[in-house]
């Protein structure tokens, strides 16, 4: 309650010293008016941007104050947000998939700021998964349609990775939805794994959990929008 009070005296300060000063220079016009009738009009001029000068620093001063505090509290309250935790073995939602029959015009929306796959349908958002897109800048942005390739398995030995259930949302089997990655024997790679809803990792794909990826795979339609920012 006294840090309440505190904060709300400092709110009114400054207001209150700029009135103060205005009234300073204002009542000393009134009450010596001789002395400023003597002054010539480069006198007076200057004594009045002197006093504009004065509030206007006052004021500048009150303003970066509060945009300190605004700084810090912002800071707060990042540093005060849960990173999720993220289980890759599992679904991203403890909630069904949505069914593909009942929303038809489904739709698949990347965000790469949030590291998330979005399920609309329309204005609804259906489901929400936990996604890892690429380094770099590496995932494209833009419109696309889910393409026909996909299936259980492949392995790049340029990259030496693989990953399981995909499905390809561009140039036909190059950008994929796909699990988080696997090394040569198939064994998931927990360091990758563990940048799914954090961090970009991928050389361009959009990896998710091992259920997400099968599940678009096997649900998903041909021909379904996917939009990447």
């Amino acid at each position: 309650m006294a840090r309440h009070a505190r904060d709300h005296h400092a709110d009114i300060f400054i207001p209150a010293v700029i009135l103060m000063v205005i009234a300073a220079f204002t009542v000393g016009d009134i009450v010596r008016p001789a002395a400023t009738s003597g002054l010539s009009e480069t006198a007076m001029v200057a004594r009045h941007t002197a006093t504009t000068q004065a509030v206007a620093g006052i004021a500048a001063t009150g303003a970066r104050a509060q945009t300190a505090q605004t700084l810090a509290a912002t800071a707060a309250k990042l540093k005060a947000t849960p990173v999720p935790t993220v289980d890759w073995h599992a679904p991203s939602e403890t909630k069904a998939y949505p069914s593909i029959t009942a929303h038809p015009k489904l739709r698949i929306e990347v965000s790469i700021a949030a590291q998330r796959v979005y399920l609309y349908d329309g204005s609804r958002l259906l489901y929400t998964m936990f996604a890892s897109t690429g380094t770099d800048n590496s995932t494209p942005k833009g419109h696309y349609k889910i393409e026909a390739e996909r299936g259980d398995y492949f392995y790049n030995p340029n990259e030496r990775l693989g990953a399981h259930y995909y499905t390809s949302f561009h140039q036909h089997g190059t950008y994929l939805f796909h699990t988080v990655p696997t090394d040569a024997k198939g064994h998931y790679i927990a360091s990758e794994a563990a940048k799914l809803g954090k961090a970009p990792g991928s050389h361009g794909c959009v990896r998710l959990t091992i259920p997400d990826a099968k599940w678009l795979m096997g649900h998903v339609k041909t021909g379904t929008a996917v939009h990447i920012y």
